[in-house]
């Protein structure tokens, strides 16, 4: 990843519901949610979040599919993956500390029937 594509990610990022739909995402999975399930959860309007949506596909952050009359939406773990590489790229300058400096991966599924929004 070049410091363009980290600072369109970041700023794709840099909004409270936009971050909430990513983090969403990331929780569900390559599955991804359907667009109705996350504006549901996120309780906004279906415009409300394409406009949304589309500002994160554009920063490469998410993918779309259409699955019948539906838009799928999920994280792109390699985009995701290369952004916290970028951040951490020289973190702790590569020494014995390094390892501290590596995010926890918990894992975690998602299901689409659940209602509850990701905070």
């Amino acid at each position: 990843m070049d410091t363009k594509q980290a600072i369109d990610a970041l700023g794709a990022l840099a909004h409270e519901h936009r971050l909430a739909a990513y983090r969403m995402l990331v929780e569900c999975g390559p599955d991804g949610l359907p667009a109705g399930v996350i504006a549901e959860r996120l309780g906004m309007p279906p415009s409300s979040l394409t406009f949304h949506v589309q500002h994160l596909t554009r920063a490469g952050l998410i993918n779309q599919r259409r699955v019948s009359r539906q838009l799928i939406y999920s994280a792109d773990f390699a985009q995701m993956s290369g952004l916290v590489g970028f951040l951490t790229e020289n973190c702790c300058g590569r020494g014995e500390g390094y390892a501290a400096c590596l995010p926890d991966a918990p894992s975690a599924g998602c299901n689409p029937s659940n209602k509850k929004a990701a905070s």
